[in-house]
């Protein structure tokens, strides 16, 4: 009976004995296996970093291999001509001055209008009442009498108007002399002279097409498209020789001027860039120099001033140059 009872007794400490080893097993294998969890995130995030930096460092080779061996010349879409140039390709063209009949077709298109501020806009007020009728109370049949205003604002774009201007000149004669068979008086009224001779463009639509394609980067076949919309037709061999010509009658006043300004600062700056000029058959590279005053200088001022080379003897010139020669 001792017996069994010893035996029994042995086999419940054998029992938990194996409960708590396997216990101890279980805990130490699941703390093992967090261990390795946290160390494959730690490898997996290295191993990002890692691959990182190889795109980076293949980016950074890939552009030095870019800058080494790849084109240094930007090809340009023909229908881009430079800044520079374009009035002058263009104005060598044969055009005919344009006539008002064979310019005006439409009278309006819109043309955005932006300003900064508001105060200097035109305020147009549009009221919106009761009519007699209406202003009786629904309630009492009382008189309503105005208790506010509500204003809601918003902008108004005025579409672009394309006019023709007749300059109209009086002529008088006297009558008096006509009969008396002396030599006739004849006396014109004054008239101001056209800003280009022999052309119909207007002072106000060539300050449009220079302030376009000089302020906004608008070149002239684009212009012309657009001219188009508005419902003239002025071609971009026109518009070349009226810049022209402007730049040649009037602007150069100012450029001569700023120029003998330029020459009375302490300091000028004074760098070139190449340029690719059109039909320009004497030298495959030429330049525009650009002069500019010092950034605390008296006067700001930037000039450009084109020229075939890069040769020193440029800037000397330049520096000695009396404007208007």
């Amino acid at each position: 009976m001792k017996t069994n009872k010893s035996k029994l007794k042995n086999n419940e400490n054998t029992s938990e004995y194996n409960t708590n080893f396997f216990k101890e097993k279980s805990t130490f294998l699941e703390n093992e296996n967090n261990n390795l969890s946290k160390k494959v995130n730690i490898l997996e995030e290295e191993n990002e970093i890692l691959e990182a930096k190889v795109k980076y460092y293949e980016e950074m080779l890939r552009l030095n291999a870019s800058k080494k061996y790849g084109s240094s010349s930007e090809k340009i879409n023909p229908e881009q001509i430079s800044i520079f140039n374009e009035a002058e390709k263009l104005s060598q063209k044969e055009s005919k001055e344009p006539v008002a009949e064979e310019i005006i077709s439409k009278r309006k298109a819109a043309r955005s209008k932006k300003r900064k501020t508001y105060d200097d806009l035109e305020v147009e007020k549009i009221y919106y009442t009761l009519s007699d009728e209406e202003k009786i109370c629904p309630k009492c049949s009382n008189k309503l009498h105005e208790m506010k205003t509500e204003i809601r604002k918003e902008f108004k774009i005025i579409p672009a108007q394309v006019k023709i201007v007749h300059h109209v000149k009086q002529v008088y004669a006297c009558r008096y002399c006509d009969n008396e068979g002396t030599s006739g008086t004849i006396i014109r009224a004054k008239m101001p002279n056209p800003i280009l001779k022999g052309s119909m463009v207007s002072l106000s639509l060539l300050a449009f097409i220079i302030n376009n394609k000089y302020s906004k980067a608008l070149p002239l076949y684009r212009q012309e498209k657009e001219f188009n919309n508005f419902g003239i037709d002025i071609s971009r061999q026109n518009m070349a020789k009226w810049i022209v010509s402007a730049s040649n009658d009037h602007l150069k006043i100012f450029y001569d001027r700023l120029h003998e300004e330029l020459l009375k600062e302490d300091i000028v700056h004074a760098d070139e860039t190449t340029l690719q000029v059109i039909d320009e058959k004497d030298s495959k590279k030429n330049y525009m120099w650009l002069y500019a005053s010092a950034k605390l200088g008296k006067n700001q001022i930037y000039l450009y001033d084109y020229k075939a080379s890069r040769a020193n003897k440029h800037p000397k010139i330049f520096s000695i140059r009396v404007p208007g020669t």
